[in-house]
């Protein structure tokens, strides 16, 4: 409903009108969408959402220039594939994007949702939008006929044509076949060890976080010896769980290999590790830790998140925004897939908010991952919503890649999702637990993967085209105009 009001909002306007109409639907709902980042600033809501709501300014110019090209019942198609281009862009600048927002994240337990296995986030968004500009042509149709005065069935077809064909688009998701047959399984458990508070100081004393998760895993293994729980095949940890260096701090080092010892299957840590020749840079790694050989396979996440991760422009910066400071090192990224064997599975690591970007996943997957893990540590910004957004992405990535999610975070939420994008464990936030489960491997790929990132630039080609379009109609008349 509300891509169909910022259609009728933006229909027939100029591209002015269109562009600051877009501004005003894109402020506020960014700054609703994103107000856990208060924990860092109410200036840093604003500030990323204005930022943000640019790129919905850029496509509310555009709608209002699409709404005045011949054939007015393709006036919805332009519409639609002008939100995919905006997505485009926004995934990617600045500082390699932030995709939050996006409409396929709000349709992850809709009719919507199994378009993802055919065409990916890119292909929902497109659903999603077509069918609000469907319904936009529709009430405006029958607001046409209103004026007129002269209601009759052929002139109320038009309207009914965008109601029938908006309903087909929603329920073309019941036709899509949603892979989840398991090749294999294994048996996991996910170790959520929680922090000592919330907010940006969550780390609390050194030591704190990995002993949490090390005395949450002996439990567990004491459980495992009790016989009270079935022995997993694999145990995963969150990012961070390690606070120290295991390769820089002894102690830290060992109470890891004592909790991988006592339960005696690899554990899938997650660790800040020293870059090795540049002082000042860190890995953000997960790392396979057998309890026999130690450490071993380690997955670097490769998008560290700009002002969070790292600081770009740090020496000019720094100076005029001193909590910027508050990010005393910079992430290294990584340059490789999270594949990695871990005990009998073959899993693909994705770290925290990389599961938003579609290249990542998708990379991981075509790699050879049989299920994906996702280690995250949102604890500073636990009970904000934060959480619940990202495990909304969970969901979608499941069905788009028909393979479980496995979920691993310091302080929650922590999930297992199903292939078809079912829920079917989560824990409470700030709460020490440990969640068992028997997932699905899967070898197969879903059409989604096959085709990459081919219908996101074709819908997007398509919307900037139409602008384009638009543009030199626009020109061309105003042309005539002077020439008569």
């Amino acid at each position: 409903m509300a891509v169909a009001a910022l259609s009728l909002l933006t229909y027939g306007r100029t591209a002015r009108q269109g562009a600051w109409t877009g501004f005003a639907f894109g402020l506020p709902f960014f700054v609703l969408l994103l107000k856990w980042l208060h924990v860092v600033g109410w200036d840093a809501v604003i500030g990323l959402s204005v930022i943000e709501s640019l790129f919905l300014v850029l496509m509310g110019a555009g709608f209002a220039l699409v709404s005045r090209l011949p054939v007015p019942s393709l006036w919805p198609l332009w519409t639609g594939c002008l939100w995919v281009a905006e997505e485009w862009a926004r995934d990617r600048v600045p500082f390699g994007g932030f995709p939050w927002g996006r409409l396929a994240f709000a349709n992850t337990g809709s009719p919507f949702t199994p378009l993802a296995a055919v065409g990916g986030a890119p292909l929902v968004t497109f659903a999603v939008a077509l069918t609000g500009g469907l319904l936009a042509s529709a009430a405006l149709a029958l607001w046409r006929l209103r004026e007129d005065g002269r209601l009759s069935v052929r002139g109320a077809l038009p309207a009914a044509g965008a109601v029938v064909v908006a309903a087909a688009v929603t329920a073309a998701g019941y036709a899509v076949p949603i892979p989840t047959r398991a090749d294999d399984s294994v048996d996991v458990a996910v170790v959520q060890g929680n922090v000592q508070q919330a907010g940006m100081d969550f780390l609390g004393r050194p030591m704190k976080i990995l002993n949490n998760h090390v005395d949450a895993t002996l439990d567990l293994a004491k459980d495992v010896k009790a016989g009270r729980i079935k022995k997993p095949d694999l145990v995963i940890w969150p990012e961070n769980s390690s606070d120290l260096d295991p390769f820089q701090y002894r102690e830290a080092y060992a109470r890891i290999d004592e909790a991988v010892k006592a339960i005696g299957v690899p554990v899938l840590v997650g660790a800040l590790v020293d870059h090795p020749r540049k002082p000042g840079y860190v890995f953000n790694e997960g790392i396979v830790w057998d309890p026999e050989d130690g450490p071993g396979a380690s997955y670097t996440k490769q998008h560290p998140v700009p002002f969070g991760e790292y600081v770009p422009f740090r020496k000019e910066l720094s100076k005029i925004i001193t909590r910027l400071q508050r990010v005393p090192r910079d992430f290294y990224p990584g340059d490789h897939t999270g594949l990695m064997k871990v005990g009998p599975a073959r899993l693909g690591d994705v770290i925290c908010f990389e599961v938003a970007y579609d290249e990542i996943v998708r990379d991981t997957v075509n790699a050879g991952a049989r299920a994906l893990v996702v280690q995250t540590n949102n604890a500073t910004y636990g009970r904000t919503g934060q959480p619940e957004q990202q495990l909304a992405m969970y969901q979608l990535r499941a069905v788009e890649h028909g393979r479980p999610v496995i979920s691993a975070a310091t302080s929650g939420i922590s999930a297992v999702v199903a292939p078809d994008g079912t829920i079917e464990q989560r824990t409470k936030e700030f709460t020490q637990d440990v969640l068992t489960a028997r997932i699905p491997l899967r070898d197969g790929t879903t059409l989604a993967d096959r085709v990459g990132a081919t219908p996101e630039w074709v819908l997007a080609m398509v919307g900037v085209l139409s602008c384009a379009a638009a543009i030199m109609i626009g020109r061309r008349g105003r042309t005539d105009k002077k020439g008569q």
